[in-house]
């Protein structure tokens, strides 16, 4: 497969394995079910003005061990505004956190065990919903409930296995509206909406592998044939470590083309990031009090609003940071494009919610810095700095500014320690950017709402014999009957598989035509302005199995067959099938009206032998119809042109 690369050249895959790099995948794919997970509400998305709003504030709750998540004291400090967008007919009080859950959906329960067999996971026994805590807000519950469905699967990648750590069956959240400031705003119509996540174990061993295996683990999804498609239906989270670093999280990277890049630009961050460590430790900065932080108030030391564009209005203030030893790693490089204090200005960004850029500065920077020369010089004596001290300002509201100087001081600390676990967001271009702290266990306990679901032998029986076929199946079957690769790819990409492979072992076609019919054709009937319905092509398995064995058929037949029925002409794909081929009609008479159209003048007169087979072609589509020559007839066009 292509792969696509942003911001500098790949390493050898020898190279990435010498960094120690590893990397799984997180696929969060929703379900095609009417109802979503924990009420009766209609699964959809709503594009209109909200019915009513509410309002909420996100509070920590501790764990069953007494302890609080780091990730949800961080949103905490963010001192965010909530603000739901609610549907009549797709929101309920569920939703809102204001009644109990309902029985979880069983039709959800069959999907998700459908694609762990797919995945060659174990079914769990028994299914049991935990909560997951979320208060960055997407959820009004402040937790996601969730449930392990499958363990320890596989999928098949050249000569090894990319192991599934679980496939897990789980409500989706809500969809951003904006985020600006302290005000961050929710739309609610996809919250609740059925969803599996499917967890890789770090088998892939440099971004040369990740696309196709990610476009493997899609195609398993897929084929079920039971799960959504569309923009905002699947999202990805990618997880990237290198040796002497620990586990990263790119969250809601949107398309598997990026996931390269991304990956690409992560290990040499954290690559970069260690070798920030080292040259810090050897100056003998490790611990927090090495840096020697001293904070300042600095609002009546210089007109600031000269100088700042980014400054507030109204009542503000400027706040200086002065720290120890940090001269050569705050501008250190780290992705494309980026530095150390990218990564602070990232950090500060999030949490403190100063979200106008630049939202600091600082004394060593080598552009981008708008206070003049004189100012920091004022500064610095002022604040009786050291050669090897930096000057950072920050300036907001005064509960933003001490947000934002401890977040400052946080993150400077983490350098001396290496790579921090927190979960990054990707910009689009290969770059990632500072989200949150990556959740630890205490945000897991279990959900006393909901009851356990036994999973019973019968059950999981009665689902595979019902399993579509595996895509590995039906890619070696393409390979053996010498299928291109980039036909059985779009086959599968649509989601058509078990309609191709059940087909092609009823139809007397020639496993090719029906390929080809399969992955060309229908798409053209449909961009034709044919309703082609999701799901329901009963009529195309019946369509391609109702010629008789002796017939060779064209696919331009086997088109005008499926757009007669499409249109009503026919009233089955039988009927569609007899029409285009002629078999109502007797084939003396096709003949005889060939020999008459290659007698005309008009017609004897054309020199070029494939011109003249086209105009004969498009007189006997006048004389019969929606008409398309067998190759008993097509033959006698060519018999007719050779003997003149």
């Amino acid at each position: 497969m292509k792969l696509e690369l942003t911001g500098g050249k790949l390493l050898t895959h020898e190279e990435y394995r010498a960094m120690g790099y590893k990397c799984g995948l997180e696929i969060h794919q929703q379900l095609n079910t009417e109802k979503k997970l924990f009420c009766h509400c209609p699964v959809g998305l709503v594009y209109k003005e909200p019915d009513a709003k509410i309002l909420r504030h996100m509070r920590p709750t501790l764990s069953e061990l007494g302890e609080y998540d780091g990730t949800a004291l961080m949103e905490f400090k963010t001192r965010k505004e909530v603000i739901y967008q609610l549907f009549r007919d797709n929101t309920c009080t569920y939703e809102m956190d204001d009644t109990p859950p309902f029985p979880v959906n069983q039709q959800a329960i069959d999907i998700a065990i459908e694609i762990a067999l797919l995945f060659n996971c174990s079914v769990v026994d028994e299914v049991h919903v935990v909560r997951k805590q979320y208060l960055d807000g997407s959820i009004p519950a402040g937790f996601q409930r969730t449930a392990v469905i499958g363990l320890d699967g596989w999928i098949p990648y050249k000569d090894r296995k990319i192991r599934i750590m679980m496939l897990t069956l789980e409500e989706d959240a809500c969809r951003e509206v904006s985020d600006i400031g302290h005000t961050i705003t929710f739309t609610t119509d996809r919250l609740s909406t059925p969803l599996v996540e499917v967890i890789t174990c770090p088998d892939i061993e440099s971004p040369h592998e990740i696309q196709e295996i990610n476009w493997l683990l899609a195609e398993v999804l897929r084929s079920s044939g039971k799960v959504r498609r569309g923009i905002g239906t699947v999202r990805e989270d990618v997880n990237v470590s290198i040796k002497g670093g620990t586990r990263v999280e790119i969250k809601g990277v949107p398309k598997i083309g990026l996931h390269t890049a991304l990956t690409h630009n992560e290990a040499l961050r954290q690559r970069n990031l260690l070798e920030v460590k080292d040259m810090l430790n050897r100056k003998g900065l490790q611990k927090r009090e090495d840096f020697g932080f001293r904070r300042s108030d600095v609002t009546d030391k210089a007109d600031w609003k000269k100088f700042i564009p980014t400054l507030p209005d109204g009542v503000f203030r400027v706040m200086a940071l002065v720290s120890r030893g940090i001269e050569e790693a705050i501008n250190y490089p780290l992705q494309q494009g980026t530095d150390i204090a990218s990564e602070i200005g990232g950090r500060v960004r999030v949490v403190a919610c100063l979200d106008r850029m630049p939202n600091f500065m600082h004394s060593k920077a080598e552009k981008g810095n708008f206070v003049p020369v004189e100012t920091w010089e004022r500064l610095n004596k002022e604040l009786k700095t050291e050669k090897e001290d930096t000057v950072i300002l920050v300036w907001g509201s005064q509960k933003d500014t001490e947000t934002a100087l401890t977040e400052i001081e946080d993150r400077i600390a983490e350098l001396a320690k290496g790579i921090p676990n927190e979960t990054r967001q990707s910009l689009g271009n290969g770059v990632t950017d500072f989200e949150r702290i990556l959740p630890g266990p205490n945000r897991m306990y279990p959900d006393t709402d909901s009851s356990p679901t036994k999973i019973t032998a019968e059950r999981i029986q009665r689902i595979k014999d019902n399993l579509p076929p595996n895509p590995f199946t039906i890619m070696a079957y393409c390979d053996e009957q010498k299928i291109p690769r980039k036909i059985t790819e779009k086959i599968l990409k649509k989601g058509l598989g078990s309609l191709f492979y059940s087909t092609v072992k009823k139809s007397p076609l020639k496993p090719m035509t029906v390929a080809v019919f399969i992955a060309e054709k229908l798409p053209q009937l449909r961009r034709e302005g044919h309703a082609i319905e999701n799901g329901n092509y009963l009529w195309v398995e019946e369509l391609l199995c109702s010629l008789e064995k002796d017939v060779l058929p064209h696919i331009s037949a086997l088109t005008a067959a499926a757009r007669a029925y499409l249109s009503g002409k026919a009233a089955t794909p039988a009927e569609a099938v007899r029409a285009a081929y002629h078999e109502d009609t007797p084939e003396e008479a096709i003949r005889s009206e060939i020999k008459l159209i290659a007698a005309k003048n008009e017609i004897a007169s054309i020199v070029d032998r494939n011109k003249k087979t086209r105009a004969i072609m498009k007189l006997l589509k006048d004389k019969f119809g929606s008409f398309t020559a067998t190759d008993k007839i097509a033959g006698t066009i060519d018999t007719l042109i050779n003997t003149k």
